[in-house]
């Protein structure tokens, strides 16, 4: 029996939702950070928070590895410095500048890019099949941040903060591409563990530049959730999901962030659910589905059909 079809290899190709949800916490973590806390500070805390609890478990095996891990420091330094620092910094900064719907239009771009740029450079292949899921799970999330009326987007102000956001959803999608191309032999664990000792590292001039953010009552539970679920469960699940699936089938699991958001919404903070939540949310999942393959369109499949 083959690698690809053991229990754990298939249980691996659901590990980007477990990502999702995580993350779809964190984007409420986010907001209510932007009126608490400086985004340096959240970001050099949650990493620094993340490498102590991963330190008793982990550190023998770094120790153990230290001689592949110097090997292969310059490509875990650019990983870190593009998945730890720079997209969950920038993320915290365009926060401060950008409404939530913004972020979302910004981060629903990622599946798109990942699935041409994996194509470009990470040799997965551009089945028509992947870039239809892509498109259609764009149009599904369309529907969900601009409460079922997309025409309305074309009317929204873009500013600074969008910008931040686009250039960190863009090294999030380098990150994967990166982290799979180079696909190097080391656990995952220990991989995150340096990854998020050299994000903590990269921020902390900017922490300790200002203005620093002293932990308290209101911020310290932030920093706990993502310190603790946000940085080490998720970035563990998307690793396992990128391994097994590849970057562009991984991301399309973005698509679902929104509709996460708004059920996350309406259980922790009563926010209402609408038509347009179902509609959108369906949209988005009927794209997921069709860019993973889980359901075979004969002319999709034959026509543009790569390697993955």
């Amino acid at each position: 029996m083959s690698s690809s079809s053991t229990p754990v290899h298939r249980l691996a190709r659901f590990a980007p939702l477990g990502a999702v949800l995580i993350w779809s916490g964190n984007t409420i973590v986010s907001k209510a950070a932007a009126t608490q806390i400086d985004p340096a500070s959240i970001t050099f805390y949650r990493w620094f928070l993340a490498v102590l609890v991963m330190t008793p478990f982990v550190l023998r095996t770094v120790l153990a590895r230290r001689a592949l891990i110097l090997r292969h420091l310059p490509q875990l330094a650019v990983l870190g410095g593009l998945g730890m620092a720079l997209y969950q910094g920038l993320a915290y900064v365009a926060a401060h500048h950008t409404s939530a719907v913004n972020m979302s239009v910004m981060l629903m771009l990622a599946p798109l890019l990942s699935a041409v740029l994996a194509g470009l450079l990470a040799h997965e292949g551009l089945p028509l099949y992947r870039l239809a899921g892509a498109l259609v799970s764009f149009g599904g999330v369309l529907v969900l941040v601009t409460h079922g009326h997309p025409a309305q987007l074309a009317q929204g102000q873009f500013g600074v903060g969008d910008v931040w956001m686009l250039v960190a959803v863009s090294s999030n999608v380098i990150y994967g591409i990166l982290y799979k191309r180079w696909a190097m032999d080391l656990p995952t664990w220990t991989q995150l563990y340096v990854q998020a000792a050299i994000g903590a590292l990269l921020v902390l001039p900017f922490w300790l530049a200002g203005p620093m953010t002293p932990l308290s009552t209101g911020n310290a539970p932030l920093v706990l959730y993502a310190g603790t679920a946000a940085s080490l469960g998720a970035p563990f699940c998307w690793m396992q999901g990128i391994r097994a699936l590849g970057v562009a089938r991984t991301s399309l699991f973005l698509n679902l962030l929104p509709l996460l958001v708004a059920l996350l919404a309406f259980l922790l903070l009563g926010e209402q659910l609408h038509v347009w939540h179902a509609v959108g949310g369906l949209i988005a999942f009927a794209g997921v589905v069709l860019g993973l393959g889980l359901v075979k369109l004969p002319r999709l499949q034959n026509k543009g059909h790569a390697t993955s």
